[in-house]
This record gives structure tokens, C-alpha cells and sequence, in this order.
């Protein structure tokens, strides 16, 4: 099957895709960039770096991080309104892409080996 994958071009260096608003999704559940680095099996450095890397290209915060006993972290409005955004974005497109895909999807044909049985075209 074939997928569609959207990535937003913010400047010549960033990148906004499917996995940093999945990062950001999951700072707005959890409260915490630390658990969703956790939670996504990234370091909390990693983390830190693709919330400033964003926060740096749209020029204002999409997280506002809390201080004193509490600590944690929260989407800005910013932040809520680029997932918003995105996910109505990658929606729409998969929406009108959806027949172009299947048609596509159907066209391909699975490698065979020498016995006729499909082959696993990942491997070596």
C-alpha cells in the first residue's frame, strides 16, 4: 500500500512532518517534554533540540515550560495551532488522494522468486 506523507517546509532548514507534531501531541498529553521523548524513545536532548529548531523558525514558542516544583511543559496556542493545522492539512490531502493511491497501490506487482512465490523485496 502506498502512503502519503506530508511535510511542511517552513524555511531552507526546517522541516515540519509527521513526527515532530507527534512530538508535540505528545508534550500536550503528557505535560512534560520529557515524557513524550520518553514515550517516543528519544533522548530529552532530541527532544529539546526539534521543539527549539521549530520554535526558532515560526520566530515564537509552541511549548512555554513551567518552573518551580511542578516543572513540565505545555503547548502554546502556537504550538496547539500547529497541530490543529497539520492534521487538517495531512487529512485534506489523504482525503483527495485517497482514489490516486489506490489506483497506485493496485499497479504494483510483488517480486517473485525463481519458484513463482512472492519474495520479500526488502531483504539483501
Amino acid at each position: 500500500m502506498i502512503e502519503l506523507r506530508l511535510q511542511l517546509r517552513i524555511d531552507a532548514d526546517t522541516r515540519v512532518g509527521p513526527g515532530k507534531v507527534r512530538l508535540l501531541e505528545k508534550i500536550g498529553e503528557a505535560g512534560s517534554i520529557s515524557a513524550a521523548a520518553r514515550e517516543m524513545g528519544m533522548t530529552y536532548r532530541r527532544a529539546w533540540e526539534l521543539v527549539d529548531h521549530m520554535n526558532k523558525a515560526f520566530g515564537q514558542p509552541l511549548i512555554v515550560g513551567h518552573t518551580g516544583s511542578t516543572g513540565g511543559a505545555d503547548l502554546t496556542e502556537l504550538g496547539r495551532t500547529v497541530v490543529d493545522r497539520f492534521r487538517r492539512i495531512e487529512a485534506a490531502a489523504a482525503a483527495a488522494a485517497a482514489d490516486h493511491l489506490t489506483t497506485l497501490s493496485s499497479l504494483i506487482v510483488a517480486p517473485v522468486g525463481r519458484d513463482g512465490s512472492p519474495t520479500d523485496s526488502t531483504k539483501g
